[in-house]
């Protein structure tokens, strides 16, 4: 038979194990009620239209830095162009002196045609499949939310990181990041930081396992002009302009069926060769009711949208251009818009390594793992990101956003995200990130490379 005081000793054990095991494992209420407060942030974010050219960047500066208070973060709005401001916040480490890590975000998105929408582009509609239709849902405002979540709940978890832990939440990235990302990579802030990976953008999967990017395409924007005699609409003439343009258009459409047929044979992949794509074709002499139909003009241009990717041999491509694609001998000139460069400060190739000389990496594949999530091959980025400004530097930089099962719909219309891909994301960041802040290697950033 029990005693009074033995009785009164299991009940406050039983009570003591309830009381735990609400704490560790919350209601179905109480879990619902998370979610909820959890997709209606995501939501508050993309319903602010940050759409260029004019992207509402005082609303969004003030919706985040409301929600570091919140976590309780620091924070800081920094303007390297007026009116453009770059969002800096810090999650502080135990150990300052260890390189930092940095998450980056643009805050920008790309314009909408709102008629060809479903629903509103920054209406933020969740639909009864579970799936978040706006502008950014991709692209990238998804990341930058996954980033704070993370964040939010492993400071609840009583979680302190022994790095540094910075978020940034840039402009302009849709336009090329000039006034954001690339200034702020050049900046004293940014050399006091001390960082040591970044990770930023990647791309929807449409299968099971997320895509990461260890490198991109570098931008070659470049115009080619062709002139000669103007002359009748009805005479043969050699070396018109537009005659010698379109024999350029043609020599350049060959190159690019070249590097195409490449990706269709599955020889390579989309982002290990050359594209090339026309972008504009200007010429004629204008009238009031159109063009004049017999004079041909004296002077034709077209722009070409070139990417290329840090494994290609840049000085062959430059020979290409002005030999064949605009030669002197047919009265032709060529002028870059943009070229960025394929090789960091150093002289090396752009790109981050992805085996095991790269501690970052490794650490990353493992906290994927660890969050029940599957990495596919690593590749090269298609297109641009911010990402290149920080690789030049010499920094390593892995491109990541985790979308699996989702359809690629970046600048397209109907651009949405399933809720759940979205919640899963948060759990893969909240692995991530606790991996990477709690590294404990005393190398300096260049030797963690």
């Amino acid at each position: 038979m029990k005693t009074p005081f033995k009785n009164h000793l299991h009940l406050l054990f039983l009570f003591s194990v309830l009381l735990l095991i609400l704490t560790n494992h919350p209601s179905e209420a109480e879990a619902e009620t998370e979610v909820a407060a959890i997709l209606s942030r995501f939501q508050q974010y993309l319903q602010i239209n940050t759409a260029q050219p004019t992207p509402q960047y005082q609303q969004s500066t003030e919706f985040l830095i409301s929600q570091a208070k919140l976590i309780g973060l620091e924070f800081q709005s920094i303007e390297f162009v007026p009116n453009k401001p770059l969002i800096l916040l810090k999650w502080p480490g135990s150990d300052p002196t260890l390189p930092s890590i940095l998450l980056n975000s643009h805050t920008d998105v790309v314009p909408v045609e709102q008629d060809k929408w479903v629903h509103h582009p920054f209406g933020a509609h969740l639909d009864s499949h579970g799936n978040i239709f706006a502008r950014g849902s991709q692209d990238m405002k998804c990341v930058g939310m996954q980033y704070l979540e993370a964040i939010r709940r492993l400071k609840s978890s009583g979680f302190v990181p022994l790095r540094s832990v910075y978020l940034s939440f840039v402009p302009d990235e849709e336009i090329g990041g000039h006034d954001g990302a690339e200034k702020f990579a050049d900046s004293d802030i940014f050399n006091s930081m001390n960082v040591g990976i970044v990770l930023d953008e990647g791309l929807a999967s449409p299968g099971e396992n997320y895509r990461t990017f260890y490198a991109e395409r570098c931008p070659w924007w470049l115009v080619i002009k062709a002139t000669g005699a103007p002359g009748h609409g009805a005479k043969l003439y050699d070396n018109s302009a537009m005659e010698n343009l379109l024999k350029s258009i043609e020599s350049v459409r060959r190159f690019r069926a070249s590097q195409f047929d490449m990706v269709k044979a599955g020889l390579k992949a989309e982002g290990e060769v050359i594209s090339v794509n026309m972008v504009f074709l200007k010429a004629g002499t204008p009238s009031p009711t159109g063009f004049v139909m017999n004079l041909q003009p004296s002077e034709a241009e077209a722009g070409f949208d070139i990417r290329v990717p840090p494994t290609a041999d840049p000085e062959s491509l430059e020979r290409r251009i002005a030999e064949e694609w605009a030669p002197v001998s047919r009265n032709m000139t060529f002028q870059f818009k943009q070229r960025g460069s394929i090789h960091d400060e150093s002289g090396r190739p752009v790109l981050t390594k992805t085996d095991s000389s790269n501690p970052w990496w490794n650490l990353l594949e493992e906290a994927v793992r660890k969050a029940n999530g599957k990495l596919g091959k690593p590749e090269i980025f298609p297109a641009s990101t911010d990402a290149r400004y920080f690789r030049q530097l010499g920094l390593p930089a892995i491109g990541f956003s985790p979308m699996a099962n989702t359809p690629i719909l970046l600048h397209d219309h109907n651009e949405f995200l399933n809720q759940d891909e979205y919640l899963k994301g948060i759990h893969i960041y909240e692995s991530i990130i606790k991996a990477y802040a709690s590294y404990t290697s005393n190398g300096s950033t260049k030797d963690e490379l």
